[in-house]
């Protein structure tokens, strides 16, 4: 968890730790890779929560948007911090409203949460801060209209597929 604390402090460079005797080397590469890595993190930890909560096609769904700023931030597509960027948002926000329910404060988000859940909404929302700070460093050739355009629908998308996986038929399997 370290590494997260000194990319977001150095500003996704190289990072080395040092602790207990070992050193570790952490390298970031460019920025889109960054937002790659981070929505497949996301991706990756949602699809773990499926599996330990038996919802696997759930959460299938409701990582269909992430596809896009996956493939294309490895291809180094501008479109690919625009995708992201909603998508980030909207998970960062779901962790936030289950961290809120978890600590007694809030009641927007309710369920029953293993340990593995929770160690989850972790990673999650590490993975979508620092995927939000590569995407504010990251500059694109994108034009503005195109830009909004992008992360409008998906914003949308984002919304409706997560709408969709709460169906019965999708939520029980």
């Amino acid at each position: 968890m370290r590494w997260v604390a000194c990319m977001l402090r150095d500003g996704l460079r190289g990072v080395e730790l040092r602790g207990a005797g070992r050193r570790i080397s952490v390298r970031m590469g460019k920025l889109p890779q960054v937002v790659s890595t981070c929505c497949l993190v996301i991706l990756l930890a949602l699809y773990v929560v499926g599996a330990v909560s038996h919802g696997s096609l759930r959460h299938e769904v409701q990582t269909l948007p992430l596809w896009v700023p996956i493939v294309q931030g490895f291809r180094g597509r501008g479109m690919a911090k625009w995708a992201a960027l909603p998508c980030l948002v909207f998970w960062l926000a779901v962790m936030v409203l289950i961290w809120l329910f978890l600590l007694g404060w809030a009641r927007v988000v309710t369920g029953h949460f293993s340990a593995v859940e929770i160690v989850m909404t972790l990673l999650i929302g590490l993975a979508t801060i620092a995927g939000l700070v590569a995407c504010f460093r990251w500059r694109t050739g994108v034009g503005w209209l195109r830009a909004f355009g992008i992360a409008t629908l998906f914003a949308i998308l984002q919304l409706a597929v997560f709408r969709i996986s709460l169906l019965p038929y999708i939520a029980t399997r």
